[in-house]
């Protein structure tokens, strides 16, 4: 289906239409009201009941409408605090892997020439590729456990 291009000018004119339309409706409702105003008036003199009826309306339109008290200005919202990120210390040790990128074994850092060999003793023994990678991995850290010692009675 062709989308049909939409005429802004047509548009506008429909729009300021309905605006004239409005206008002359509100122009209306207002010349309306001071005739019912002047005839409630009258009919005011003739009975109490309508008096009461008469003035409630008459306050009503003349006293001023009382503006809703103003709220007072929302707090800015405070920014949620980023978390601080604990910093894990890592170590570096050689991994020996397989051709499938699985560790065979490690060894501490110092020990490389270990490791060497060990991949070339399972290259020489099971005829496959193995070879020596730097791994990081985090450092275990040890809790130390306070010894609180207990309050002797005195």
């Amino acid at each position: 289906m062709a989308r049909r291009t939409v005429n802004r000018k047509e548009k506008r004119a429909e729009h300021e239409a309905y605006e004239r339309r409005e206008e002359e409706e509100e122009d209306e409702d207002e010349e309306g009201d001071e005739d019912e105003e002047s005839e409630g008036e009258g009919e005011a003199e003739a009975g109490d009941e309508d008096e009461d009826e008469a003035g409630d309306e008459d306050e009503e339109e003349e006293a001023p409408k009382k503006k809703p008290k103003a709220k007072p200005a929302p707090k800015p919202k405070a920014k949620p605090r980023s978390r601080v990120v604990k910093v894990v210390r890592m170590r570096v040790i050689w991994g020996v892997f397989n051709n499938s990128h699985q560790m065979v074994a490690s060894y501490p850092y110092p020990k490389r020439h270990d490791a060497d060999a060990h991949a070339t003793r399972l290259m020489t023994d099971k005829k496959q590729t193995h070879f020596v990678q730097p791994v990081k991995e985090p450092i275990p850290e040890e809790k130390v456990a306070e010894v609180k010692e207990p309050k002797s009675k005195k």
